[in-house]
């Protein structure tokens, strides 16, 4: 058995593998993937001394526990939280060395929702269509952590970075998206819109990996009619039968059904990664570029 491995004692709520995510096979239907929070992932991965597509673990809410076999280099970032190795307390968004055997905690997130924890070498799990991303729509990749589950660990590619603590954004308080109207925003009463981009919303507990949802008034269609299926990217906001709006995320559907009344600039879906429920969103329209 390999020492170049990290052994699972506690998975936490939810934690999974995750990497640039497998973008280009829409036309197959499988999801992009990969992490929700794309800069807190990569600056895991600098701090650690990994490449940019290392994969990394994204813990939820809770964080992990772990144990390497051998002595490595970690690096959390993204959704605050306290680290500790053997019960001792470490720094959080700095590269930490691990000794073999010793046990690695990441605890509840302070604020926010996503920690990423990147070892040097990277999670050097099988890749499926050149991701090692899980993807919880479709199941491709590994599965989400266990407790007792073992991962395989690359070969490190490079020295760590000498910071003592890397600076990033905070968890936000109030999410503010911009969004692009259309394609379907002639699908709602100019009412709708209207109160789509004047009113708040706030996240919905039911958000997850594939979409953020959302609580708060509720938008009515102007066309009733069914929709045939269109593709979906990375940010539409579909509107399901509740009239309420959905922000597609990582592993949301290659196509679907309801009508999207905007799409999300990609540069703000990384904080409503860690927009946790209850959080206020506003929907800023702005321009086609």
């Amino acid at each position: 058995m390999t020492d170049h491995a990290l052994s699972v004692v506690r998975a936490g709520a939810l934690t999974t593998v995750q990497d640039l995510g497998r973008p280009g096979h829409a036309h197959l239907g499988v999801p992009r993937s990969g992490a929700l929070d794309p800069p807190a992932a990569a600056l895991a991965n600098r701090l650690a001394g990994n490449p940019a597509d290392a994969a990394v673990l994204e813990t939820t809410l809770n964080g992990c526990t772990v144990r390497p076999r051998s002595t490595v280099t970690m690096a959390a970032t993204g959704a605050p939280c306290r680290v500790t190795v053997n019960g001792r307390p470490a720094a959080w968004g700095a590269p930490v060395r691990v000794p073999a055997g010793a046990l690695l905690d990441v605890g509840p997130a302070v604020s926010g929702v996503r920690t990423y924890l990147a070892v040097s070498g990277g999670v050097a799990v099988e890749p499926v269509l050149g991701s090692r991303s899980t993807d919880l729509l479709s199941g491709l990749g590994p599965p989400p952590l266990t407790d007792g589950a073992v991962l395989p660990l690359g070969r490190p590619a490079g020295l760590h970075a000498r910071v003592d603590v890397a600076p990033q954004p905070g968890p936000p308080t109030e999410l503010v998206l911009r969004v692009t109207l259309g394609p379907r925003d002639d699908w709602f009463s100019p009412e709708a819109v209207r109160v789509f981009t004047s009113r708040p919303y706030r996240v919905s507990p039911a958000s997850n990996r594939i979409g953020l949802r959302t609580e708060g008034p509720v938008l009515d269609r102007a066309v009733t009619r069914e929709l045939p299926s269109e593709g979906m990217v990375l940010g539409a906001i579909q509107v399901p039968p509740d009239g309420r709006p959905v922000v597609f995320l990582a592993d949301h559907p290659t196509t679907g059904g309801y009508p999207v009344i905007a799409v999300v600039r990609a540069s703000d879906l990384p904080a409503a990664a860690q927009a946790p429920p209850g959080t206020p969103i506003r929907f800023i329209p702005v321009r086609r570029r």
